[in-house]
């Protein structure tokens, strides 16, 4: 696990894990939505690369990256816009975490890609389509020589013996995701606090964050009770298109949460 990360989880507090979109609702709003969580208190931000086909996201989500898409985002843009961004007092220590899929990464080239993130200051990747047979036998190693962290997803159908060999694999966390669903759906209060004792009977050695779901302070209460935290999606994406100037929607959307 990163020092930052290894930090950020000492903290005897949940954790608030803020995805959005690079290059939603507009291009150049990576680094003042970024410096506005920071300053409103999300922990952890993951930043989601866009791509036409995002298998694991939601509708919002999805449109969300079509937008950035069509604004000009790419993988070398959000580079040059994070170039220096650990520089700003802000954001020396909140995670950042890089979202995305597998065909742009590849595209981009996975060694240069992982040089550059490393460089940038990032933490961690999560690359929900790259098979665990493929990053033992070659993606791994890459990632570890770049000094970035490798977060694995979970379901509530995971079984124990591969949760616990995802656990063995991943550093910086586990994402517990709490239903099979696509991003944003909603769940079943029972049967999520009943999937969420289940690993925390696990005693794993990554601390867990739960995310698809969790949208405001109650569901994020829930999320957090048996794990270490959680992630918010969706309902801040929604947020982020309601039109309104970024320094009034952060801490609107937050406040409630972590209050």
């Amino acid at each position: 696990m990163s020092n930052r990360l290894y930090n950020i989880f000492k903290q005897q507090k949940k954790i608030l894990n803020v995805y959005f979109t690079a290059g939603y609702p507009k291009l150049e709003a990576t680094i003042p939505i970024m410096e506005s969580l920071a300053t409103h208190g999300a922990d952890i931000i993951e930043l989601g690369m866009p791509y036409s086909d995002p298998l694991a996201d939601g509708p919002i989500i999805q449109a969300s990256s079509t937008i950035a898409l069509e604004n000009g985002m790419s993988i070398e843009k959000l580079f040059e816009q994070l170039a220096g961004f650990r520089e700003n007092h802000l954001l020396q220590n909140t995670g950042i975490i890089l979202m995305g899929y597998m065909n742009p990464i590849l595209q981009f080239g996975f060694e240069a890609f992982c040089e550059r993130a490393s460089s940038v200051g990032i933490d961690g990747l999560i690359l929900p389509d790259l098979p665990e047979y493929e990053f033992e036998e070659m993606y791994g190693a890459i990632i570890k020589k770049y000094g970035l962290d490798f977060i694995f997803l979970i379901t509530p159908e995971t079984s124990e013996q591969r949760v616990r060999k995802l656990d063995a694999l991943s550093s910086g966390f586990l994402y517990a995701v709490s239903s099979s669903a696509t991003t944003g759906s909603a769940t079943n209060k029972a049967f999520v606090t009943a999937y969420l004792q289940r690993l925390a009977a696990y005693k794993l050695n990554n601390p867990i964050l739960v995310g698809f779901g969790i949208k405001d302070k109650d569901s994020f209460t829930m999320a957090a009770e048996y794990t270490h935290g959680a992630i918010i999606g969706s309902a801040f994406i929604q947020a982020l298109g309601s039109g309104k100037d970024i320094n009034e929607v952060v801490p609107a959307f937050l406040k409630p949460i972590i209050s």
